[in-house]
């Protein structure tokens, strides 16, 4: 949204005023007299407002202007002159604002314009709202938005009250500066001083409150502005509109899009694109497509914005192909790509692993004649870390410097995270001093991405006090000053109490400071939660991960599904299912539907050999779910109740297949928990379902099956899913393979079933010598030995049976190891 658009009035409105108030003789009076009796005054009047006020009546627009730029070599005149002019509605338009902004802020004549008004204050001069917009306009356009803020603040010791537009201005700036709740108290303030917002104000507090991700605050404020009978125009539909989008409720973008039609106004090139993006960005690419149609025949054409959330939808939706087409169709029609554009085919191709492709994207960028800034490079940078290229990627950030550009904050925690993966934790540390060291500040995917790493390699210290880091910031005698004493700020609504009365008592500069240094600090998410407590549970310190609950609930942070489900399967992993259950009915309580939660405790039945009670659990979880018959599955229960295992399965997933809400989780958990009960009978049933059904069962579970049904003997089953196996692609690890092979080799009627599998294991990908132990290697060589010793000696009808010693040979060392350079190749019998 432009600046101008929120605080300048409509120009032809003060045009008209400004007409009907001049006198007939005036219309034809000549110009430069006009400008000439002014400038006389203002070098002989002293004070200068008396006797301007006689002369207003032969005064325009543009004479002021010329004033002002006459003027030019005696500034405090210039702001007097203005300040007087101010008082006149018909005379504060934009460009006469933006010439003395332009004085201000060229010739840095910030003290001057101070000392001009404190002159104006000394003398009882009034002095209007228009004369601080002035100065809060400049500091803005010179970065400094303190110092506006201060000069807001300031109004109330020169008797100074604002009015609409420069509550705007300083809210835009707040807003900018994400200081949202400093915008919201002022607002407040606004309210109380009977100034009445406008159609500015709200879409200004609104876009605000979407940013920071209150979008439903920010629709009771766009309730607010209709109830007060200020019709929203395109403008304001389309801030909305983009911020339901931003929210992923582009349902509720296109009923309002919808609604915002049937009023007459018509929605513009930005509102449609905005519509658009939402879908794209949510990679709903048929409901893209469909509001596209409906655009094009209300004659709405597809500009660069729009082919770039398109080919931005197709990647997030996995359409690579169509992606490239529609950017090759862009350039045909003579739309030149930008950077923006670049970087989204880069980060495309290299998020589906086509490295070499985003790359030639990088190529043509130079070509074009364009120079690829730091967004474009974390793209890339981004790709290569996913694929594991870490000195690749590496390399890359180096590159970014040479195209006048810096590593930014993101790339950093790019490549921090790209370390963690690859479990670099002592790399990942060095570039997060590094990066606070360019001043790079890291934010909470930062932090969560360290700490996690830290966890996984047992760092557990170093993890809490990295977290504890995290939450004091920058600025830790801030952090001891607000947590400490009476007043202490525990929360946002806290928080929120304090700005609302550092405002009223006018320190607006106070609580600006305060929330922007606060803004160094990296406010812990639930997501830093999660990990913490998963990694407490992981080092055995469950009182730690109890007391990280109790702190998140007291921060004002919600537990989600991902956080019941860790600390239930915390809990039961020690053993303390009494807690697990409280915080199960804690969680269903709070309306929270946490499949990890359920799947917990079916783990914990299962080790328990609870096999049926898990099977009962997961039935009273789908109870939750209204499109979930209640009878159906009570008819699966009694099924189970009378041991009908392949029935109940069969029945469940029935139901699944027709929900389209599959979850291959439970029936893995209770193959497994039938397995570990050593009820391998009912396991392999469960399998066998699986099949029929064509879902993919797990590594693990057949792993599980395999020992299982080898501990049995059934190794002819325990063959027929390591077959499995292998058709699917698994490569086990070593220790099952070994396990099946020793079964049938120490069983006489299954030994030619092990040179079977040998050759077979070899075609599929198993690396034999590695993969194989010291005991299979010497059952192999004693098998090999004995079945060569029968052939010799054992010869039916003409023919020699075949030696079983092609499929084989190994030799032994004195130490039982097998001699490389002895070894031969496996070979078909």
């Amino acid at each position: 949204m432009l600046f101008s658009q929120l605080i300048l009035r409509p120009i032809s409105q003060r045009n008209s005023r400004f007409w009907s108030s001049v006198s007939l003789s005036s219309l034809f009076m000549d110009k430069n007299d006009s400008l000439n009796d002014v400038i006389r005054i203002l070098e002989k009047s002293n004070p200068i407002e008396p006797a301007l006020d006689s002369v207003v009546d032969i005064l325009s627009p543009k004479i002021v202007s010329s004033v002002i730029k006459k003027q030019r070599h005696n500034p405090q005149l210039s702001f007097r002159f203005i300040i007087w002019a101010m008082k006149r509605d018909r005379w504060r338009i934009w460009k006469l604002h933006d010439l003395i902004v332009d004085m201000i802020k060229r010739d840095d004549e910030f003290e001057l314009y101070w000392r001009t008004l404190e002159e104006l204050k000394s003398s009882g001069v009034w002095i209007p709202s228009d004369a601080f917009l002035v100065l809060i306009l400049s500091y803005w356009k010179v970065g400094i938005a303190e110092k506006a803020v201060e000069s807001f603040g300031k109004m109330r010791e020169f008797q100074c009250k604002p009015d609409v537009f420069t509550y705007n201005a300083i809210l835009y700036i707040m807003v900018q500066k994400e200081v949202v709740l400093l915008a919201l108290a002022v607002y407040n303030q606004m309210l109380k001083m009977n100034c009445n917002p406008n159609r500015a104000t709200y879409g200004i507090l609104i876009e605000g409150l979407f940013k920071i991700g209150k979008s439903q605050d920010a629709l009771n404020l766009f309730d607010e502005m209709t109830q007060r009978g200020i019709a929203p125009n395109n403008v304001t539909y389309t801030v909305v509109l983009t911020g339901l989008c931003r929210a992923k409720r582009v349902h509720d973008a296109q009923i309002l899009f919808d609604k915002m039609r049937s009023t007459g106004c018509s929605p513009d090139l930005i509102t449609c694109n905005a519509l658009l993006n939402g879908y794209c960005k949510l990679g709903s690419m048929d409901e893209a497509f469909m509001h596209l149609r409906s655009l094009e025949s209300n004659g709405y054409a597809l500009g660069l914005k729009g082919y770039s959330s398109l080919i931005d939808g197709l990647f997030r939706a996995g359409r690579f192909e169509e992606a490239n087409q529609w950017f090759h169709r862009l350039c045909k029609e003579n739309i030149k790509p930008d950077i923006a554009l670049y970087t989204i085919m880069i980060r495309g191709f290299s998020q589906a692993g086509r490295v070499k492709d985003a790359l030639k994207y990088l190529t043509e960028i130079t070509e074009r004649g364009l120079v690829p800034d730091t967004q474009c490079y974390n793209a890339l940078i981004k790709g290569f870390c996913d694929m594991g290229l870490l000195e690749d990627a590496r390399s890359l950030k180096l590159q970014i410097s040479e195209n006048d550009c810096f590593p930014d904050a993101f790339t950093h925690t790019i490549l921090i995270c790209g370390m963690c993966r690859n479990g670099l934790v002592g790399e990942a540390k060095r570039i997060f001093i590094e990066m606070e060291k360019l001043g790079c500040f890291p934010s909470i995917v930062t932090f969560n991405a360290l700490i996690d790493a830290l966890f996984k390699v047992g760092e557990a210290e170093e993890a809490r006090l990295l977290f504890h880091r995290m939450e004091i910031g920058r600025n830790p005698s801030l952090f001891l000053r607000l947590s400490q004493g009476a007043d202490r700020i525990l929360d946002s609504a806290s928080l929120q109490y304090m700005v609302e009365r550092l405002c009223e008592s006018g320190l607006f500069v106070k609580a600006y400071r305060i929330l922007m240094q606060l803004t160094t600090v990296v406010v812990p998410n639930i997501t830093t939660y999660n990990i913490l407590i998963n990694g407490m549970f992981k080092d055995g310190k469950i009182d730690h991960a109890n007391k990280l609950f109790q702190k998140l609930l007291i921060s004002g942070q919600c537990p989600d599904s991902v956080t019941y489900g860790t600390l239930m399967d915390g809990f039961c992993r020690f053993d303390k299912v009494d807690d697990a259950l409280a915080l199960l009915d804690q969680m269903n309580k709070s309306g929270i539907s946490s499949t990890s939660a359920y799947i917990s405790f079916m783990k914990w039945y299962c080790r328990k050999g609870k096999v049926f009670l898990a099977c009962s659990l997961w039935l009273k979880y789908l109870r939750c779910f209204k499109n979930r018959g209640d009878e159906a599955l009570k008819l699966i229960e009694q099924h189970f109740e009378k041991g009908e295992l392949t029935q109940a399965v069969k029945d469940l997933l029935e139901m699944d297949f027709k929900l389209m809400q599959f979850d291959l989780a439970p029936y893995t958990i209770w193959l497994i928990g039938l397995c570990q009960a050593r009820r391998i009978e009912e396991a392999l049933k469960i399998f066998h379902v699986l099949q029929e059904n064509k879902v993919d069962v797990t590594a693990p579970s057949c792993v599980m099956l395999i020992h299982g049904l080898c501990e049995a003997g059934k190794l002819g089953l325990a063959l027929d899913v390591f077959m499995y196996t292998m058709e699917k692609g698994f490569i086990l690890m070593p220790r099952i393979c070994n396990k099946l092979l020793i079964s049938l080799l120490r069983s006489q009627n299954n030994v030619k079933h092990a040179f079977d599998l040998l050759r077979k294991m070899e075609l599929a990908g198993y690396n034999l010598n590695e993969h194989l132990s010291k005991t299979t290697k010497s059952l192999l060589h004693i098998r090999l030995n004995t079945m060569e010793s029968v052939t010799r000696i054992q010869v039916t009808g003409p023919q020699q049976v075949a030696s079983p010693g092609c499929f084989i040979s190994m030799q032994m060392d004195p130490m039982g190891k097998i001699m490389d350079d002895q070894r031969e190749s496996l070979c078909s019998g």
